[in-house]
């Protein structure tokens, strides 16, 4: 069997309705994954198009969401890719914006993975995570405060996990996209001036497809990735060589 292969494994995506987190539910399904495909919004697009894959309702508005998911299912791996944004100048940012953002993309990234890895560790078997990280988890940003502090939390989190669990069958490794061409940064890409200055800095001259980003994930949950642990992995182009 491929060393790439998922066959036999179930994964779980979060945000799995549109965007990274479908290309990603997409290429763990053709890498031969069973796949439950988890969103606030209905995934019922993306699990049409996965030999086996099923749907599951979760808001992480509530980040203790998914506390009981892994108690009734075997689920190998891990992809907490949900997460939203809030933009204000700092001077301006409201408490709200600030706790609804670290809420989706923080808390609940941590306690999904507690739920997971007491699971995984409770049958004494083996898993992967791929926590979806940023850009922004290693830059600063403009206007996304709580953004920019929640994904340098992914960051961390995902090293702190793979410190505890490495030895005991559980890797965890996080992608940091960079600019990916989806419905969320269609704004960008049809500013002329700031598409033009995004593809200057990029050293391979064009925005990420969602795809690029699927195919990593499929990497770090496969057998192939077996001894990476806590890597923070670019995939932007060579955005952050520049």
């Amino acid at each position: 069997m491929s060393p790439f292969s998922l066959a036999g494994k179930t994964a779980l995506v979060t945000g799995a309705n549109t965007g990274i987190g479908q290309a990603i539910a997409l290429a763990m399904g053709r890498a031969g994954a069973s796949v439950i495909c988890a969103g606030r919004q209905s995934c019922a697009e993306t699990v049409s198009q996965i030999a086996d894959g099923r749907e599951l309702l979760l808001d992480f508005s509530d980040p203790m969401a998914a506390r009981d998911v892994f108690a009734d299912d075997q689920i190998d791996i891990l992809v907490n890719n949900a997460g939203i944004i809030r933009r204000n100048d700092a001077v301006d940012f409201s408490e709200s914006d600030w706790d609804d953002v670290l809420d989706v993309n923080l808390k609940a990234v941590f306690f999904t993975c507690q739920a997971f890895g007491r699971a995984v560790l409770a049958r004494q078997g083996t898993g992967a995570i791929v926590n979806i990280a940023s850009l922004l988890s290693l830059q600063g940003g403009i206007r996304v405060p709580s953004y920019t502090a929640s994904k340098h939390g992914v960051a961390g989190i995902t090293k702190l996990l793979a410190n505890e669990w490495a030895a005991k069958g559980i890797n965890v490794n996080a992608i940091a996209p960079g600019y990916i061409a989806t419905n969320n940064t269609e704004a960008l890409i049809r500013d002329e001036a700031r598409n033009r200055a995004i593809l200057e800095r990029i050293p391979a001259g064009r925005w990420g497809e969602p795809d690029d980003i699927g195919e990593t994930a499929v990497f770090l949950a496969s057998p192939a990735a077996k001894y990476i642990h806590g890597a923070i992995l670019n995939v932007d182009g060579g955005w952050l060589a520049r």
